[in-house]
């Protein structure tokens, strides 16, 4: 196992290939370190940025061995992969966070029983594992519902929704898993989300709240400050914490909250990595969520998650990515690009972040 704090020059591994791995590396070599990616893709966004790369399936034991040897500590950029994987490379080097937070945050049933055990409202749900329960179940939470596979579901994915009239044998055949969840609607105002770093020590650091707007379920934009009053803001904070801690995470978690319109707050899900509504800490904090997230699987002194300005995050959609050249005209304008090279509908190919003076709701 790798010792604790990892001195500039250890290699860091991040399973996972995508923009956020890219990100974590870009700040993985500011503090001195090196990278080595681990995917099944060629030429991806992270390892373009890399010292070196591991081009392998999840479930390769012998590449995932070798891959081991060759870092001093593993960490992961998103959570669809399989926790027998990450259980193999714990017995090797020190991964954070571990295989059990995978666990939890990997599979909805899971993670909404996490949140429900630990005094933590969710919208309504319950587990649906055929035509027979999902009948059960529409009859205990009504419609609209929603159908959500317990795993490998994001940016709308492996989602049905259930409206008035809709055929339930349909709807359970479309979705084609062995197991769901279904979830109740909520009249919701919005959602914001917050992302806490936790060190190997237990200390924590809270981001700001960071309101989230959503089109055909994919992030649009994320503002700072959110436009919640300060106790919603820190009850929010105080969450997310709690989640960190119960889990007893070594890294950064992602806790994505509804804000009813009577002014609660309800979890709707959670990632322990970088996650896109947190792209605004870039330009607007301190220390940002990927130098966090470093700082965090490396042992390091966690930094200052203060907001030294007002954000505006949009992500830049599909076809939005031809718009750089108007977005670099733009001198406020803070243009990040993922290195993609096929700009497919709903594929995310960048974010432009804009900054204004700190202001506080």
């Amino acid at each position: 196992m790798s010792p604790s704090p990892l001195p500039p020059g250890s290699t860091i591994g991040i399973i996972g290939g995508g923009q956020l791995g890219r990100m974590a590396a870009l700040a993985a070599a500011r503090l001195g370190y090196r990278v080595h990616i681990y995917c099944p893709e060629p030429d991806s966004p992270a390892a373009q940025v890399a010292a070196a790369a591991t081009v392998a399936a999840y479930d390769d034991p012998a590449a995932l061995e070798a891959f081991a040897r060759a870092v001093d500590v593993v960490t992961f950029e998103f959570e669809n992969i399989p926790a027998d994987s990450v259980r193999l490379l714990a017995s090797h080097v020190a991964v954070h966070p571990s295989w059990r937070v995978l666990e939890v945050a990997q599979d909805r049933i899971h993670e909404k029983r996490f949140f429900n055990d630990n005094g933590i409202a969710t919208p309504p749900w319950r587990r649906v594992d055929g035509p027979a329960a999902l009948h059960a179940a529409v009859a205990e939470i009504g419609r609209p519902a929603v159908l959500k596979t317990t795993r490998f579901g994001y940016d709308g994915k492996g989602q049905v929704k259930i409206g008035p009239g809709d055929d339930l044998e349909a709807a359970w055949a479309a979705l084609a898993a062995p197991e769901a969840v279904l979830e109740g609607f909520v009249d919701f105002a919005g959602e914001v989300s917050v992302i806490v770093a936790r060190g190997v020590d237990g200390g924590c650091a809270v981001f700001d709240p960071a309101w989230n707007v959503h089109t055909n379920h994919i992030l649009d934009t994320s503002r700072v400050p959110a436009p919640i009053g300060p106790d919603l803001a820190a009850a929010a904070v105080d969450l997310a914490e709690r989640c960190a801690v119960t889990l007893d995470l070594v890294g950064l978690l992602a806790v994505e909250l509804f804000v009813t319109r009577d002014g609660r707050l309800l979890a709707n899900e959670m990632a322990p990595r970088p996650h896109n509504s947190g792209h605004w800490t870039i330009d607007a904090c301190v220390t940002d969520q990927f130098e966090q997230f470093v700082r965090a699987v490396c042992g390091l002194p966690l930094g200052s998650p203060e907001r030294h300005s007002d954000a505006v995050m949009k992500n830049l959609i599909g076809a939005e990515i031809d718009t750089w050249p108007d977005i670099l005209r733009d001198p406020g304008a803070k243009l990040h690009l993922y290195g993609k090279t096929e700009a497919r509908a709903g594929r995310k190919m960048g974010h432009v972040t804009r900054l204004t003076p700190r202001r506080d709701p």
